[in-house]
């Protein structure tokens, strides 16, 4: 199977959601949440970081009750439309 090319507004709110994870994620250790979240270190970096702008639905419900967001906040953030703050 081959994957398209994302487009510029998925890699957009893969930043985004990248930014509210570790915003949300404060001085709590990145290896702790993910550990927490049940998804390896290196997803959540990469997640984090935008390298992987469009996780999986199970993966971003889990960092998000680790992180006591609500799915709503996350949906919020990743889709408004004003410019990308890191």
């Amino acid at each position: 199977m081959v994957r398209l090319p994302l487009t510029p507004e998925q890699l957009e709110r893969g930043q985004r959601l990248g930014a509210l994870l570790r915003r949300a994620r404060g001085d709590r250790s990145m290896l702790g949440v993910a550990l927490d979240a049940g998804v390896s270190h290196e997803t959540l970096r990469k997640i984090e970081s935008g390298r992987i702008a469009t996780p999986s639905f199970p993966t971003i419900a889990a960092l998000a009750e680790v992180l006591g967001l609500s799915l709503d906040e996350v949906w919020a953030e990743v889709t408004r439309r004003d410019s990308l703050v890191s």
